[in-house]
């Protein structure tokens, strides 16, 4: 299930409770850098918040013969966003104990 997939049913059963959404982690990406590290299978993308704080995801595959740039990125990306969600987790639970 995708991200949007679990949003859309979040939604759909009215959970309106403040929550980490996807929405809210892109809108907080100010930069992104790629970079493929040259000799490798290993893709590594840099996801820079607004705050200045950056969240580091990594791809490589098995085979050399299977490594695709593009798809390096999404699957680095992608897994720099996952770690986004505990991060901002984190910081709504603490405004939300504050109030």
């Amino acid at each position: 299930m995708t991200d949007q997939e679990i949003e859309n049913e979040i939604q759909a059963k009215g959970l309106t409770a403040p929550s980490v959404t996807t929405e809210l982690i892109e809108s907080e990406i100010a930069k992104e850098i790629y970079s493929h590290i040259e000799g490798t299978n290993v893709t590594v993308a840099v996801l820079v918040m607004r705050s200045g704080y950056s969240v580091v995801g990594h791809s490589a595959c098995v085979s050399d013969a299977n490594f695709d740039a593009e798809l390096g990125k999404k699957i680095a990306r992608q897994h720099a966003i996952d770690q986004c969600w505990a991060l901002f987790g984190f910081r709504l639970a603490s405004q939300l104990q504050e109030k």
